[in-house]
Parts: structure tokens; sequence; C-alpha cells
């Protein structure tokens, strides 16, 4: 089965070539739709072997994406923008899904590097070449729509996921989306969709998260509850839920937050999604003094991601509130391990050094954590270091 690769770009010279070295082994062509970059965007594109197509910017992801389908000649398309890279563990497993002769879609699980919440989603980026399959929605392009239609008079077609983090997106880190003022856009983007399309619930979605990371909370729990009047997926059902939970804990009513959790833990989805619902869980239970509950949920995430550094830190805090030490020791080396500059774990190893006795231990701690902050938060650090002076520790 030969694979295409079809990508749009503006102005992506620093993240385009990662990006493409990703794949290069992979797949058999690439296209890379430009539209309108006025730096080496293309030129390196070309360095790749791409072949370069140009298109004016319309203010639609969907009529873009569309646009760069046109050009693929693979019998499978893989989509992907420029801040995104294909993780080497999902290289096999996507090529022995594709020989697949009932396959349609294969999901993809894409990890949201540098995301404060939700750093797993799922992405419809991997699907036959089917002239039908096309994308919708200007703003959160997605194919789906297309998919459902296709099914009703095709509906041999199987859509399947696959099990491995496929797709690593370095575009939520936060001095991105400030730098090129994505929010603005994509709430402009997303109102007008709704305008046409009321009470879509994968917009209200995505509509409804956004509000309330802009801090108009109650307009977003508005449009969330008011999707989940709609019929929609469980996929789509799970993020209402769970952005809901989110803006409820924004307002400090805590017993809805933890409602609205529970319900998005209880459906069928890919358990990678479930992670972040699963850690905040734990964080309102473990804040409500629930802390058997919270260590459970705690213990999931590490059970769902065993590299995943806050469940263990988060645990660790449980267990230092629960008295126990030792255990909380070994989970904040934990986090340690698999985040070495998490200032915060070392701080906290601190901490329970000290509690228990070991000053040699704590002051190694304690140094390292003050030299982390140094860049990231000083003042925390001086903080810290002001803190622990106080109590005779001059020497750090």
């Amino acid at each position: 089965m030969k694979l295409s690769l079809c990508i749009i770009v503006k102005n992506e010279e620093q993240n385009l070539p990662a990006c493409l070295k990703s794949v290069k082994d992979v797949v058999d062509q690439i296209v890379v739709l430009d539209t309108g970059s006025s730096d080496r965007t293309v030129e390196i594109a070309r360095q790749w072997v791409a072949q370069v197509e140009y298109f004016k910017w319309c203010n639609d992801f969907a009529i873009a994406r569309n646009e760069s389908l046109k050009y693929a000649q693979g019998d499978w398309i893989l989509v992907l923008d420029a801040d995104e890279q294909l993780n080497p563990s999902a290289i096999n497993p996507l090529k022995q899904a594709i020989t697949s002769e009932d396959h349609l879609v294969i999901n993809l699980i894409r990890h949201e590097i540098g995301a404060t919440q939700s750093p797993y989603s799922l992405v419809s980026r991997l699907f036959r070449n089917h002239p039908q399959v096309q994308f919708t929605r200007p703003y959160h392009a997605i194919i789906d729509d297309s998919v459902e239609a296709l099914l009703k008079h095709e509906p041999h077609w199987k859509i399947a996921s696959l099990p491995v983090i496929a797709i690593d997106h370095y575009g939520y880190k936060p001095s991105i989306i400030a730098a090129q003022n994505k929010a603005e856009r994509a709430k402009l983007a997303m109102e007008t969709y709704l305008r046409d399309h009321p009470g879509d619930p994968y917009t209200c979605s995505k509509l409804g998260a956004l509000y309330s990371q802009m801090g108009e909370v109650k307009q977003g729990i508005e449009v969330l509850e008011h999707a989940l009047c709609q019929e929609s997926s469980d996929l789509v059902r799970f993020e209402l839920y769970y952005h809901l939970a989110l803006a409820y804990s924004r307002l400090q009513k805590f017993a809805k937050a933890i409602k609205y959790y529970r319900q998005a833990i209880a459906l069928e989805v890919l358990l990678p999604l479930k992670l972040g619902a699963y850690n905040n869980l734990g964080n309102l239970l473990q804040a409500q003094g629930n802390l058997g509950d919270a260590l459970l949920m705690y213990q999931k995430t590490i059970e769902i991601d065993p590299t995943f550094a806050q469940g263990y830190f988060n645990r660790g805090m449980a267990f230092k509130t629960l008295g126990k030490l030792d255990s909380a020791i070994a989970a904040y080396r934990q986090a340690i391990q698999y985040n070495p500059q998490y200032a915060q774990a070392y701080q906290n190893l601190g901490v329970a050094y000290l509690k228990g006795g070991n000053v040699p231990e704590s002051l190694k701690a304690f140094k390292e954590a003050i030299a982390l902050y140094k860049g990231i938060n000083p003042k925390e650090g001086e903080r810290l270091r002001q803190e622990l002076a106080a109590m005779g520790f001059t020497q750090l």
C-alpha cells in the first residue's frame, strides 16, 4: 500500500524539518500545500523532495486540507501539521494497519506536548484515499462528517484506532498559542460556524472549552451543557463532560466538577484520552480529603502512561498527607526519574526527607529544586531559599 503525506503550511521553517524527518522512511509521497509563506518553508520542503503546491489562504482549514488531498497519489493519506511529528513507536503498527482491505479510517492518538490539560487526543488523520472522504468545518477541520455520510452508502468499511501514541504535537505550548493569536481566530471561526449549524456538539465542545480557557467560563458552560442535549458520539460526549468539569472547577463548584469527571471516565473511549480526567478527579478528591480514592485515580494515570511524572508526584503528595513518608519519597523519585526538571518534585522530596529526619538528603533535594527554579520561577526559588535560611540552612 502506498502512503501519501498531506500537509498545509505557512511560515513553518522552524517546525517543518522535524516533521518531514519523522515520516521520511514511512511515506511514499510528500505533498506540501503552501498558503503564503514568506520564509524558507518552500525551500525546506523541496529539500525533502516534497511536491510543493500553492493555495491562497481563505480562512478555512477544511478547504485548504481538501485542496492538499487532490494531489495525493497513495492508497492511503496521512495528514500532519508542521508542528506535529510521527512517533517512531507508531511506524510499524501504522504500516500494518493500512494493509487491511476493510479499514477506511485509522484514528490516531496524539500526544499534546505542552498542554496543561488533556495530554492525549484522538484524531482522524490516517484514511484511505477515497474521493468522498473530505474535511469539513473551517476550524478544527475533521473528516468525520464525510465518513459518516459515506458509511450510509458503503457500510462495509470499518473504522479502527491505532493503540499506540502516533503523533507528537508541539503546538499547544502557551508561548506558541499567544504568539500566533490562535485563540481569537479560533473563537471567531467557531462562532461563525455555529450560527449556521446551531447546537453542533463537536463545535460546541471546542468553543465551550475555549470560552472557559479565555475566562468566559459561564458562557462556556452554557454552550457545553446545551450540546449535551444533542445526540453525539461517545468521544464528543467525553469532551463535553471533561470541559464542563474543568469549567465548574474554575468556578469552584467542585461537586459538579467531580460529577462530570466521573461521567467522562465512564464512557467507552480509549484509555489515554481519560488520563487527564483521572488526574484532575484525583486532585479534587485529594482536596476534599478523600485520599484513598485520590490514590486510586492517580494509580490509573500511571497504569495508562507509566512515564506520567505528574501522576507519581500527585501520589507522593497524597502519601505525604497520610504520613507515609517512605511511599511519598519513592513516588517523588519516580516523578523525577521521568521528568528530571521537575522542581516541585525535588522541593517536596526535600520536605519528605526533612520530616523523616534525613537532613543530608533533604538539603540535596532542596538545592536541586532551587537551582531548577532559577530557570522557571526565580521568585519561588528565592522564597524557598529564604524559608530554609530562616530554619538555619544558610548554605543553600
